[in-house]
């Protein structure tokens, strides 16, 4: 079944790998505070935060992609989440790396390692942000290499079921998550698509341009996908979403890849911040915990 869910309420608006055995299972990628400087937070213990360079072979480059990774207590092997960040304004270079903290938080306790990797041109990763243009399905597919490329290094880590893995992203992540989805890999189950899109300022057309990459995505689609948007997303207000969901979903209607979307109505002044804001995690943590458990995998709290 579909689909666009009505507003739903409420509508408000763990032990790690030593480093030097982990090092060995990533080939020998650099470690601990990898790509780091002093201006940065600290690492989270209570999540195992560790930040790594994860060498991804991207066509006939070797690339670094400065990656952190969260990991339950345990030796696992763990389900895998991995998140795809948005785009700030700006030099995707002066952005730093990103973390969200609350949802690895949600994420980790309910059982799962969560990736997190820079792709190329982003604060400490190697290579060059793609420079498309006007061509957002281009740039789609060209994010979405990168995301390919960390995969294939993170399921060599002991601690990760390689069989198990959701891919999820917001904003720019969201339409990188969407685009990685139109690309057979072994061991993903799902996708997460919050708040997903670009908005290509330089490009007058560049919405009618969003729809069509959707829906061209959509032909291609090759997993059960979830999309979260709200009403008052500054980047995307409605109908642009249901615009956006609908091109792609008229695609994938009745097929075991079929998507589903949730409006999660108004949040605060801008629902594109939901994602990993207090209370938009507790807004789509129940509708994720359905999704995870119809691709066959656990999603309560691990006591």
């Amino acid at each position: 079944m579909s689909q666009f869910l009505p507003n739903f309420a409420p509508r408000f608006s763990l032990a790690w790998l030593p480093v030097a055995a982990l090092s060995l299972a990533l080939g020998g990628c650099s470690m601990a505070n990898a790509g780091q400087n002093s201006a940065e937070p600290p690492l989270d213990a209570r999540l195992n935060e560790q930040v790594v360079m994860l060498p991804a072979h991207i066509g006939d480059r070797t690339v670094e992609l400065q990656t952190t990774i969260f990991k339950p207590a345990g030796p696992g092997p763990f389900p895998l989440v991995v998140l795809n960040h948005g785009k700030n304004p700006g030099k995707a270079r002066d952005q730093k790396r990103s973390r969200h903290l609350r949802v690895a938080a949600a994420l980790v306790e309910r059982g799962y390692v969560v990736a997190i990797p820079m792709r190329e041109g982003f604060a400490g990763s190697e290579g060059r942000y793609p420079d498309d243009h006007c061509d957002i399905y281009k740039h789609g597919l060209d994010e979405a290499r990168d995301v390919a490329a960390a995969i294939n290094e993170l399921v060599k880590l002991p601690y990760v079921d390689r069989k198990r893995i959701v891919i999820a992203g917001q904003s720019d992540g969201g339409l990188t998550t969407i685009a990685l989805g139109t690309k057979q890999i072994p061991g993903v189950l799902g996708l997460v698509n919050f708040s997903g899109g670009l908005r290509v300022r330089t490009c007058s057309d560049w919405p009618q341009r969003l729809v069509a990459t959707y829906a061209a995505y959509g032909k291609q689609a090759r997993y059960p996908s979830l999309w979260f948007y709200g009403d008052n997303d500054q980047n995307w207000p409605q109908p642009m979403p249901q615009q956006m969901f609908s091109a792609y979903h008229s695609h994938t209607i009745g097929a075991a890849h079929e998507a589903k979307m949730v409006d999660i109505g108004v949040f605060g002044k801008n629902s594109h911040v939901f994602f990993d804001a207090k209370d938009g995690v507790k807004l789509w943590l129940p509708q994720a915990t359905v999704f995870f458990h119809s691709l066959g995998l656990p999603f309560e709290p691990v006591k």
